[in-house]
């Protein structure tokens, strides 16, 4: 009966926002309600209003800021008392595209007396939420951060803002607590799935980090529409985790030779040269797989199957040609190691279940897609892998690879 209530409250406030949307006047003002929808997560609710404020503005090049540049080519030192200023270019300059060299001036010249303000100013009742804002910004940029964490804080935050629109927060904390609900009970039938498959019975080195993996998933989309996809994404992590310890730290190299074959024949015979607990694992990625391309097939008549099997065996080839280079004593040269490694980051995975269970994808797309992965999948996976990798171990980059 609450939820009910909750939803028609949700209705009305929808409509209500949308309306205080239609009506703002001023630019500014309508490109602050528009931040404000973003960062308290609603803005998915008002995708064509935010596109009809939107379409009047044209992309702007950097050269916009050049008025604030002093005869040095720096920014003017007085720019810095305007807090909220700083903190609009600061993010700004995380949007720079490459040789755009004003922009990057002003990230350091922003960094630097953001920095300065926090360990300088006194802490009074009047800045002291001002220097939590800038901390938060110091700390990551806007759009490097999990949309629904920045919600979580931003919702607090907009309690206190001078221009805060009552309505609009309350639509905010309903729809919060809401989509909270639904990630609950996805974690639920999901859990079902992982205590189930009884793994850790046969294979008690598997990493146990399901709600982990469940978090992965809400961070790539959280939107109620894409419940079905988290719910694949989650499983999917699951497993990457389960294969990447395999031909990580457990697998024999013969083994996964065996293993790597099999996964490209994706045929159930093709599993019984396997040790015991490769079977396991083999079985539970077809039958997986194979779960979630029977409900695409019977939703759209689309058989995804022959892209999920290229995906998982282009992954697995990856983190084989790894474990070829460990045991054979080998370093790869850096342009060897980054043609591998963007492959055994995993993300070809999350990009192809996103791909295939799009709600709009055809047979046409899908028969494209079969040609090879798009440039952007290819980038975005390369950036990922660099991060991974310097977030984990330097040691570890430089004793395997070789300039």
């Amino acid at each position: 009966m609450k939820e009910g209530r909750n939803k028609e409250k949700v209705t009305k406030l929808k409509e209500e926002v949308r309306q205080m949307v239609l009506k703002e006047e001023l630019l500014r003002d309508k490109l602050e309600l528009v931040d404000a929808l973003q960062q308290l997560g609603v803005a998915y609710h008002f995708k064509e209003e935010i596109k009809y404020v939107l379409k009047g503005i044209h992309v702007v090049s950097e050269d916009i800021f050049k008025s604030y540049i002093d005869n040095k080519g720096d920014f003017r030192i007085e720019l810095s008392s305007d807090i909220q200023g700083m903190l609009s270019l600061y993010e700004a300059s995380y949007l720079a595209k490459e040789g755009e060299e004003i922009l990057e001036k002003g990230r350091q010249f922003t960094t630097k007396y953001l920095k300065s303000y926090i360990e300088n100013s006194n802490c009074t009742c009047n800045n002291s939420r001002e220097k939590e804002h800038v901390s938060h910004a110091l700390e990551l940029p806007l759009h490097w951060r999990m949309e629904r964490l920045q919600t979580r804080w931003f919702i607090d935050e907009y309690k206190v803002e001078m221009k805060m629109k009552p309505a609009l927060l309350e639509l905010a904390v309903l729809d919060f607590n809401i989509i909270q609900t639904s990630f609950k009970k996805e974690l639920k039938d999901l859990s079902s799935w992982w205590t189930d498959l009884r793994l850790y019975e046969k294979l008690p080195f598997i990493r146990d980090r399901f709600v982990e993996n469940h978090l992965w998933s809400v961070a790539f989309t959280f939107e109620p529409k894409h419940a079905s996809l988290r719910k694949v994404q989650t499983k999917a992590i699951c497993l990457i985790a389960l294969f990447d310890d395999i031909y990580d730290v457990y697998g024999s190299l013969d083994e996964l030779e065996a293993f790597t074959d099999a996964i490209e024949q994706w045929d159930l015979s093709a599993m019984e040269k396997l040790p015991e607990y490769m079977q396991i694992c083999f079985m539970v990625l077809f039958n997986t797989l194979n779960d979630s391309a029977y409900d695409i097939l019977r939703q759209k008549g689309l058989n995804i199957i022959p892209y999920l099997r290229r995906a998982w065996t282009d992954l697995c080839k990856s983190w084989l040609a790894e474990a070829r280079w460990y045991h054979g004593g080998y370093s790869p040269t850096l342009q060897e190691y980054l043609e591998n490694a963007w492959v055994s980051i995993a993300s070809i995975i999350v990009f192809s279940n996103a791909y295939c269970m799009d709600g709009d994808v055809t047979a046409k797309d899908l028969e494209q897609f079969s040609f090879g992965y798009p440039e952007i999948a290819r980038l975005s996976s390369m950036t990922f892998r660099l991060y991974d990798d310097l977030g984990t171990s330097k040691v570890r980059c430089s004793s395997h690879v070789r300039i």
